[in-house]
């Protein structure tokens, strides 16, 4: 019996296109190629693509905490004068037996320390509903 040699020769064949596409997936993913080339940039662009757009369509649930920034509804001006205006929300300020300047007060000193009211002002919108007070006080 003759002995037949099974493997064919491919020497003269064309490398077939899909060897040398998964030969370039490879290098990308084992990121084989030097600075410089044309490889390397794609790469490179590819990963920049992502960074810069993957947020408009992935939902990373990264958003901040949302916080009230005046959690008692005070916000403070300068005066002009070297004082300060602080304005509070009507809302911050309760109907009940205690004044409305005593309560005012206790909003304002924790951030203001020992102080004394010198004038109110009521804040009103256009309908005339009371939306908050501006307050001038002095250091005691």
């Amino acid at each position: 019996m003759e002995h037949v040699n099974a493997k064919p020769d491919i020497t003269g064949v064309p490398t077939l296109p899909m060897n040398s596409l998964w030969r370039t997936i490879r290098g990308y993913i084992l990121w084989s190629y030097e600075r410089g080339t044309l490889h390397y940039d794609v790469m490179v662009t590819l990963i920049l693509i992502f960074v810069f757009l993957s947020p408009h369509w992935i939902n990373f649930k990264d958003k901040p905490i949302e916080r009230v920034p005046h959690q008692t509804g005070v916000v403070i001006q300068p005066d002009g004068q070297g004082g300060f205006i602080y304005q509070i929300d009507a809302s911050a300020i309760s109907a009940t037996d205690i004044s409305r300047n005593d309560q005012l007060l206790r909003i304002i000193e924790p951030i203001a320390g020992a102080v004394a009211i010198s004038k109110i002002e009521e804040v009103r919108d256009r309908s005339g509903k009371l939306e908050g007070y501006k307050v001038w006080v002095e250091k005691e």
